[in-house]
């Protein structure tokens, strides 16, 4: 257990980066992942083809590769960003395909009836949006975005492959000095768990507060 003592610093650094990685990706995949799928479900054939082509491209590609690319490749044109934004960049790019499906099927599963109805009571298609669909929708929304949030706190350990100092990356350094490996991995399994828990446990919360009896 010496190591925790000696290495307690370091140890809560990398996971502070890590809750930082975190918290900076979530919005941002959430706003891109909204304007992915307003483009999804946009009339208009060639909008909607850009964000099928984006969704089905970024989806696919493994999120390292997406990561790695944005850090080797950004220099070849001249762009050269911190460590820590490329790994935000990336993730962010990755997770927002999977907000996007999200906020799509939130948005499905409205009752039409419930749309129609209010748009025979006068209201733009703007007010429709604000006060009918995007309050249920959002509702329905809080336990998959809870996981998103999850999977990018795990994803942010893929830092470590591209030299950010977060978690993962910060115990395989403490391991490479005291060659404890179960004892090192497992701290980082710790920190994962609580940090993954109370994410769930905040989205249970907020779930509760939000569900309406149908």
């Amino acid at each position: 257990m010496s190591v925790i003592a000696d290495y307690q610093d370091e140890l809560l650094g990398g996971m502070l980066t890590t809750i930082q990685l975190s918290i900076v990706t979530f919005p941002l995949a959430f706003v891109l992942g909204v304007l992915l799928s307003v483009l999804r479900l946009c009339p208009v054939p060639l909008l909607r083809a850009v964000g099928t082509a984006y969704v089905e491209v970024v989806r696919n590609a493994p999120v390292l590769v997406l990561i790695a690319v944005i850090v080797f490749g950004l220099p070849e044109v001249g762009l050269t960003i911190p460590l820590f934004t490329c790994v935000v960049v990336g993730l962010s790019m990755y997770f927002a395909c999977y907000v996007c499906e999200t906020v799509r099927s939130g948005i499905r599963s409205v009752s039409v009836g419930e749309i129609e109805a209010a748009r025979a009571l006068g209201l733009a298609t703007s007010a429709v949006f604000r006060t009918v669909v995007l309050p249920q929708s959002l509702r329905s929304m809080v336990q998959p975005l809870a996981t998103i949030f999850i999977n990018i706190v795990l994803g942010s350990a893929l830092g470590a492959a591209m030299g950010v100092h977060e978690l993962t990356g910060t115990v395989r350094s403490v391991n490479l000095l005291e060659a404890q490996p179960i004892l090192c991995f497992a701290l980082a399994g710790l920190g994962y768990l609580v940090m993954t828990l109370t994410i769930g446990h905040t989205a249970g919360v907020i779930e509760r507060r939000v569900r309406v009896v149908r």
